[in-house]
């Protein structure tokens, strides 16, 4: 949708959702004698002990993804390896990820990658693969390392029985903030654990600087923070202003660079300390653009453009990597809502827009891709969880995966927008576009709301949410009237507006 300038009360507004699940797991232990190598890296390892457990990570009906986890539980190193099993039914093996993944009929196999071909007494590595079938879709039982039996498993098959509609109760998070990396289709803790975002949007970072009123819509202390996490979130989203990290002259010195940044790290670390990961988006950028769905016709970082511009892109990030470097507790959102495509006056032309930057064809200045973008952050050493939105705002992912950006350290998320009023706002467009990105890769609900002010929108798309195991963060933790844009509350103390209060209770498990 397009955007306007946000008045100071007011958010730039939000876009489409994502999809992803988590399932059941069978674990099997095991302990062997001698090894019988069937790569050619492997090396025989007398002693061989481990154990390994299988997981469905997703499951669409017509496919799922497999899960699988080898734990070097002796205390010899396995160097190189070769997983072997058999299915029972008709699982057909589609691509893998995190080793070389074959099928021959009913037996699957799956070979170190030149990475990871060690596996250390009390490590663990876990390889993933998406498969389609018909039919029952039975777990596993037995499993061998290098042809040498590691099981049989003794955890039965994940239920059939349909999943909660609503996550159950949590208790709120306390620090400090788990790091998160990706781990195949989820995101994981650093020991491999999966973590699942539920958090919400504090907005006014990306407006309030550049308008000259400060650098929070808002208080930004502890009581406020206190109030989010009575409601059971464990992420915070904050939207940045490209202007004011850089200090550009159109901004208050008393609001830009050094003072910017310190506002916006200790808000950070104030969200850390209260165990809740941080996502840092880069929101308003500079770059004059007055063609279709033109938010604005100021050249400033003053309102949403098709794509950020290279000249501040780049050194935004560069910055930002640079200052969390080591912290990945916070996870960096390249850009909020692209729109590339209605520049360029088609979908192709759009996504390689987004990909690959440079001069676009509609936009008159360098826009950076997100490629540079990548490179920008990775450049500084930074290995934290990258997150892309896709085209339309970040409501349409259709071709996300193929024109993802190359990433060394494999840390990429797919962001989804998703409200009542974007084009993919059903539960058959979710199915046909979500679902299958959501079974190679994390998909990151970045927003998500409605525009009438209720939750008969959220009502749908969060149990949805809930049984793909996918991520979602509210819009917005603001107290701005809903008429101007989807307001949780009513008061900084957690007080709900309607639309609140119908996430509040999903959270809640209610």
């Amino acid at each position: 949708m397009p955007r306007s300038v946000p008045p100071r009360t007011a958010p730039p507004r939000p876009v489409p959702a994502r999809t992803a699940a988590l399932a059941a797991a069978a674990t099997a232990a095991c302990a062997a004698l001698a090894v019988l190598p069937l790569n050619a890296s492997a090396a025989p390892t007398a002693g061989l002990s481990c154990s390994v457990s299988y997981a469905v990570g997703n499951d669409w009906g017509s496919g799922f993804t497999a899960n699988l986890t080898l734990t070097d539980t002796g205390t010899a190193p396995i160097n190189g390896w070769t997983l072997g099993y058999t299915y029972a039914g008709n699982q057909t093996l589609q691509n893998g990820w995190n080793g070389t993944w074959t099928q021959t009929g009913h037996t699957v196999t799956v070979t170190n990658p030149d990475y990871a071909a060690t596996i250390n007494p009390g490590a663990t590595y876990t390889t993933s693969a998406n498969f389609s079938y018909t039919g029952p879709n039975t777990t596993p039982t037995t499993f061998t390392v290098n042809g040498t039996p590691c099981g049989p498993q003794s955890s039965p098959s994940p239920p059939t029985s349909p999943p909660p509609t609503s996550p159950p109760p949590t208790p709120p998070p306390s620090g400090p903030a788990p790091a998160v990396h990706v781990a195949g289709s989820t995101l994981a803790k650093a020991d491999g654990t999966p973590i699942t975002l539920h958090g919400v949007n504090r907005s006014g970072a990306e407006f309030m600087c550049v308008q000259g009123h400060g650098f929070f819509d808002g208080p930004a202390d502890q009581a406020s923070v206190t109030a989010m996490k009575s409601w059971r979130i464990n992420a915070v989203r904050v939207p940045l202003n490209e202007d004011c990290w850089l200090a550009h002259s159109n901004v208050e010195p008393a609001y830009a660079g050094a003072a910017y940044i310190s506002a916006v790290r200790d808000y950070v670390d104030l969200l850390h300390r209260n165990g809740l990961v941080a996502v840092l988006d880069l929101h308003w950028t500079d770059g004059a653009y007055t063609g279709p769905s033109a938010g604005c016709s100021d050249p400033d970082a003053t309102c949403q453009k098709p794509m950020p511009d290279a000249a501040g892109a780049l050194p935004f990030w560069t910055s930002v990597a640079q200052t969390f470097k080591g912290d990945d507790a916070t996870v960096f959102d390249l850009f909020n809502e692209p729109y590339p495509s209605r520049a360029t006056g088609s979908e192709a032309g759009g996504w390689a827009c987004w990909r690959d930057g440079g001069s676009c064809p509609g936009i008159g200045f360098q826009v950076a891709g997100m490629q540079a973008m990548v490179d920008a952050v990775r450049s500084t050493g930074a290995d934290n969880v990258l997150m892309l939105g896709g085209l339309e705002y970040a409501n349409d992912l259709t071709q996300w995966a193929a024109y993802r950006p190359t990433d060394p350290l494999h840390n990429l998320a797919a962001s989804w927008h998703s409200y009542n009023f974007n084009a993919c706002s059903t539960s058959s467009c979710w199915d046909a576009q979500i679902a299958p990105l959501a079974a190679q890769v994390p998909v990151v609900t970045g927003e998500l709301g409605e525009s009438d002010c209720a939750h008969g929108y959220l009502d749908a798309l969060l149990p949805w949410l809930d049984r793909h195991g996918v991520s979602y963060l509210a819009w917005a933790w603001n107290t701005w009237d809903c008429s101007s844009g989807p307001a949780l509350i009513s008061a900084y103390d957690g007080t709900p507006t309607a639309f609140g209060a119908g996430y509040r209770a999903h959270l809640a498990g209610g």
